[in-house]
This record gives structure tokens, C-alpha cells and sequence, in this order.
């Protein structure tokens, strides 16, 4: 029996990009939108939030936008991230707080997924031993929230885990070194994978076709995560769900609107 009682995807801003970003060999030429999620999971124990999104601040600070997003690294430049769309004012729709949420799963360290951790406080944070040893600026520029990753407070993992009864964290490197899925087990209905950035797009899932820019090039390791989540959906009968598939993103509820 699933302690899950609620599940909400939430939009948290977009970015238009090459599509080859998503799909290695693939798409050059290309400007695609992508929306940049976060995912709130009610659960009988507390309140889990799977990635929390980008830091607002280094968007919308004219300062720093020019130094986080310099045209130099970041061709496509910022992100879109509107005030309303920052967690906190996300979660009052909800009449919740950030003081609501027990638990922080970081699918990976990149700006677009742990770079919201700025508008949290007193949750305890999840990252795998492997994310935070390969997260390195001068390797992967998606890694630029420095002060993040010399976070002192991380609740180190290993592996794969539940973190409570029908949620369980889903180890898929190959994007990142420690890149982790989530698995979603809901009161009704199919479970949900939530792939993360093992598969950007539909197709990165039905094709099997490696996101660009993986860990020291381990595209093989990267396809290898998305037959692996493929085949547990299979197994299990659960929906695998892109993580940047903007045509997906609109056939879901729109939040607050809550799976259940």
C-alpha cells in the first residue's frame, strides 16, 4: 500500500534551446521550448519535492544573468521565470509554505533543477555521493550554483532507495554521474516514472536516443538508463514521463490541479 496521496507536476519556468541539447546527433538548427518542472508528492509522512527549478534571482538580476548566463557558455541564453512561477508562490496556491516541504530528491545538480534550493529552507536535501563528486563547473557549465554544491548540509544517498512506501528513487546516470529517476506509486491509477533528465523528450524514450552532453561522453550509459526505466514501466504497467517534453507537459493537469 502507497503512502502517496497526492501528486502535483508544476511548471517553474521555460527555455528555448537547440533541440540537439536533448537529443544527441539530433536536431541542430532546431529551437524548441522546454518546460522546467518541479514535482510535489503528498504522502502520509510529509511532503517530498522532486527538483525545485532555477534560482530566480540569477534570471532576473540584470548582474547576474550577465554572469550566470554569459552568451559565451549559454548560446540560448536564460531561461523565461516569472515571480509567480518561484516555489514559494507556487506551494500558496496550495496554502503551503516552503516551512511544508520534509524532503528535497535532487534528480541531478544543474541550474535548471537545484538551483531553486536558494527559495528553501529546513528540508532535509537528498543528492547521490556520485552527483556531488562529478559536480564540476570547469567540466559541465550546467553546474554554475557553486554555492549549492558546497552545500554542508546534504543527506548523502548510495544507490537506489525508498524514501517512503511508494517512493522510490531510481538510479539513471549517463545525463549526469549520479542522475537518479523517481518512482511514484499513486492511491489509483498507474504508477509514474519521473525519468528526469534521462529522457528530455518523448522521443529520447521511444528511440532510445541519449540526451547531448552526458558524463564524459557516456552516451552508451545514457541509453543504457532509458532502456532500463522503459523496461520497469513495462514490467510494472507505470507511465514513463519525459522531463522537457513541452508538447507532454500540456496533456497533464494544469496545477493545482492534483493527481490522486
Amino acid at each position: 500500500m502507497t503512502s502517496v496521496t497526492k501528486f502535483w507536476p508544476i511548471l517553474t519556468a521555460t527555455h528555448r534551446y537547440d533541440k540537439s541539447i536533448s537529443t544527441f546527433n539530433r536536431g541542430a538548427g532546431q529551437i524548441i521550448e522546454a518546460p522546467i518542472l518541479a514535482y510535489l508528492i503528498e504522502t502520509k509522512n510529509g511532503r517530498i519535492l522532486y527538483d525545485v527549478g532555477c534560482d530566480y534571482n540569477k534570471i532576473n538580476n540584470s548582474a547576474m544573468r550577465k554572469k550566470y548566463y554569459n552568451p559565451a557558455v549559454f548560446d540560448f541564453g536564460a531561461p523565461e521565470m516569472y515571480e509567480s512561477q518561484r516555489l514559494p508562490n507556487q506551494l500558496a496556491k496550495l496554502g503551503l509554505s516552503t516551512q511544508d516541504i520534509d524532503v528535497v530528491f535532487l534528480g541531478h545538480l544543474h541550474f535548471d533543477h537545484a538551483g531553486g534550493l536558494c527559495d528553501l529552507c529546513g528540508a532535509e536535501v537528498h543528492i547521490q555521493a556520485d552527483e556531488l563528486a562529478a559536480a564540476n563547473p570547469q567540466d559541465d557549465p550546467a553546474y554554475f550554483d557553486n554555492e549549492i554544491i558546497a552545500n554542508p548540509d546534504w543527506t548523502i544517498k548510495v544507490g537506489e532507495y525508498d524514501l517512503v512506501q511508494g517512493v522510490r528513487a531510481i538510479a539513471s546516470p549517463g545525463h549526469t554521474a549520479g542522475h537518479m529517476s523517481l518512482w511514484i506509486e499513486l492511491p489509483h491509477g498507474a504508477p509514474i516514472i519521473l525519468a528526469g533528465d534521462a529522457a528530455d523528450l518523448t522521443e529520447n524514450i521511444e528511440e532510445e536516443i541519449a540526451p547531448c552532453n552526458c558524463w564524459q561522453n557516456k552516451t552508451d550509459l545514457a541509453v543504457h538508463s532509458i532502456r532500463k526505466l522503459k523496461n520497469l514501466a513495462s514490467e510494472e504497467k507505470a507511465h514513463l514521463w519525459p522531463n522537457h517534453d513541452m508538447a507532454f507537459w500540456q496533456t497533464l493537469k494544469c496545477f493545482p490541479e492534483s493527481y490522486s
